[in-house]
């Protein structure tokens, strides 16, 4: 049987199935030559390269739109603690 290619692309998707080390890891999200999305060390498609500006923003954005929906869904369970009756009409 022949033996499968580890890393590759596919359909311009690339992957990388081979084990991965401390030192692939680390560098593989530190790149400052290189724009904001780079391949991941271990799986498939792209990650947020952490030596670029723009990732920040992104995780910054991602962020803040956590804690709108965490505070929301705090909020909505706060007032659903009343116990009124609720009148439903049905045409």
């Amino acid at each position: 049987m022949a033996d499968k290619p580890e890393s590759g692309e596919i359909f311009g998707v690339p992957y990388n199935f081979e084990r991965p080390s401390i030192k692939r890891l680390l560098s593989s999200y530190w790149r400052p030559d290189e724009g904001m999305l780079v391949e991941k060390p271990f799986g498939i498609g792209y990650t947020l390269n952490l030596a670029n500006w723009r990732s920040w923003v992104v995780l910054a954005v991602a962020g803040v739109l956590f804690y709108q929906s965490q505070s929301s869904s705090d909020e909505e369970s706060d007032a659903g603690d009343e116990d009124e009756p609720v009148e439903v009409i049905v045409d």
